[in-house]
């Protein structure tokens, strides 16, 4: 009889201390790194390496007719077709407590996501991103969209053609070939077609913009320096140019890892 009372407490103090751990543990939040206009998942390598070491689930797809999906390049894609792929990939694998990170044109990109599905994410970060709100496009969000114009690099075509990793900061000779290697066309509508929002910009969800700095591409400047001393955002800087995740990979990571603690 003494033995059962014994083997009940144990029992029972064992049970108590697993549901204590329980409590106690929180699981890491998820990234889904979203690229870049041109760009595909694989720019995000070397950070995605660094965030999975760190015990981070961690997602790098590429949007539509991009990277590894380039075969597919069509003239319907449009910046809402890549919202929804980042839409579509939370909802479908279940993700919750999502760190959404931006860059470059993908800045209009998790805008339109948090904008639908605010509930799954965790904080939005908007790295040298675009900051396009409610009726703008890309283009028409930038104040030098204009030069860019004149540049032809925006020209009303059906698709842009990429430009070399040069413009993006990438000065390394090896790192700008492996670059250029993999750079592919920009359907037009991405950067044509409006964003419309049904709610505020962030949808109350917590943001941060990480300016990269050495130096920073004038489109960008205009908007985000404002966000400097708004209250509303987090603002932080790299110093390397555009293409962080290429330029300074281990910087950027160990940032993303202190913003998801």
């Amino acid at each position: 009889m003494k033995n059962t009372k014994k083997i009940l407490l144990f029992l029972i103090l064992t049970f108590a201390v697993q549901i204590s751990s329980a409590q106690v543990k929180t699981e890491k939040p998820t990234f889904v790194l979203v690229h870049g206009a041109w760009h595909g998942g694989w720019c995000w390598k070397d950070v995605k390496d660094n965030l999975i070491e760190e015990k981070f689930t961690t997602y790098t797809p590429s949007l539509s007719g991009m990277g590894e999906h380039k075969h597919n390049l069509n003239d319907s894609i449009s910046l809402r077709t890549h919202i929804l792929d980042i839409i579509n990939l939370i909802v479908l694998e279940d993700l919750q407590d999502v760190v959404l990170v931006g860059h470059s044109y993908a800045g209009s990109v998790i805008t339109g996501v948090a904008d639908s599905i605010p509930e799954r994410l965790n904080k939005l970060i908007y790295l040298d991103a675009m900051l396009v709100h409610n009726g703008e496009s890309p283009i028409t969000s930038e104040p030098r969209a204009e030069q860019l114009k004149k540049k032809k690099i925006f020209d009303k075509n059906k698709h842009f053609d990429p430009i070399s990793s040069t413009y993006f900061g990438v000065s390394d000779s090896l790192q700008v070939k492996w670059v250029n290697e993999r750079l592919t066309a920009q359907p037009y509508m991405t950067f044509g077609q409006q964003l419309n929002l049904k709610h505020n910009f962030g949808n109350n969800l917590p943001m941060v913009y990480i300016a990269c700095t050495n130096p920073q591409l004038l489109v960008l400047k205009d908007r985000s320096d404002k966000l400097k001393n708004n209250p509303q955002w987090t603002y932080l800087t790299l110093n390397t140019g555009h293409d962080a995740m290429i330029t300074m990979p281990d910087e950027l990571s160990e940032m993303l890892v202190k913003l998801a603690k």
